[in-house]
């Protein structure tokens, strides 16, 4: 007789368990992205203005991911104004470039005015907006934007100065005041476009402030003989 095998025991098959979701696990993101719509929530409310919730839904993203990736509001804000200045600040950089001083103020007038009166940009300048803070929590930096447009000004003043030199402008130009002035007229700009004034009359504006620019005295000739 032969042996037959025992029956195989009826053991039921159990589905493998699911990873358990680890509790406040940053998710998945597109760090650019995010870091472009935070850039623009800062451009709008300034620093202190922009709450945490009010970031965080503009990114799409939860806390714990913006502290993962950003480390904290203040590094998040450092990260977007290093953004603006690469994207829709870049126009002082080429302004710089040019190779005549009136082109170069030029440039960065009507820089300022189609930035900020573009509709797709919430208006005025991050770099002045940004920094407007009140309390002792956001000392640090408002200090640090300080620092960022005093190095704008002294790139713009040693600009102007070597086109002094270079007899681009007048010898007896005061460099710092000339310098000054055009700031104070990229601020004004974007301040008043942020109140509402359009492009044409800012740009009429920027005619004004450009119709006063210094120029070099160009070489006399000499007086003829009376002899």
């Amino acid at each position: 007789m032969s042996l037959s095998a025992p029956p195989t025991p009826n053991i039921p098959v159990l589905p493998p368990l699911a990873a358990k979701p680890q509790a406040g696990r940053p998710r998945s993101f597109d760090r650019e992205q995010a870091l472009d719509a935070a850039m623009r929530v800062f451009w709008k409310q300034g620093y202190e203005g922009a709450s945490l919730t009010a970031l965080t839904a503009a990114m799409g993203i939860n806390r714990p991911s913006l502290y993962a990736a950003f480390g904290d509001k203040a590094g998040l804000f450092r990260e977007a104004v290093a953004r603006y200045g690469a994207g829709p600040g870049r126009y002082v950089r080429r302004a710089l470039g040019q190779p005549r001083a009136r082109q170069v103020a030029e440039m960065l007038l009507r820089g300022t005015v189609a930035m900020a009166t573009d509709s797709a940009n919430p208006g005025g300048c991050l770099w002045v907006q940004g920094a407007l803070v009140a309390s002792s929590e956001g000392e640090s930096i408002r200090q640090e934007m300080t620092a960022v447009r005093e190095r704008g000004i002294a790139q713009m003043r040693d600009r102007f100065e070597r086109a002094r030199r270079e007899g681009d402008l007048p010898a007896s130009t005061d460099v710092p005041a000339l310098t000054l002035f055009v700031v104070s007229m990229m601020n004004g700009l974007a301040v008043q476009a942020s109140s509402g004034h359009g492009r044409d009359a800012l740009n009429r504006a920027a005619d004004l402030a450009l119709s006063v620019w210094p120029v070099a005295e160009a070489a006399q000739p000499s007086s003829p003989s009376t002899a």
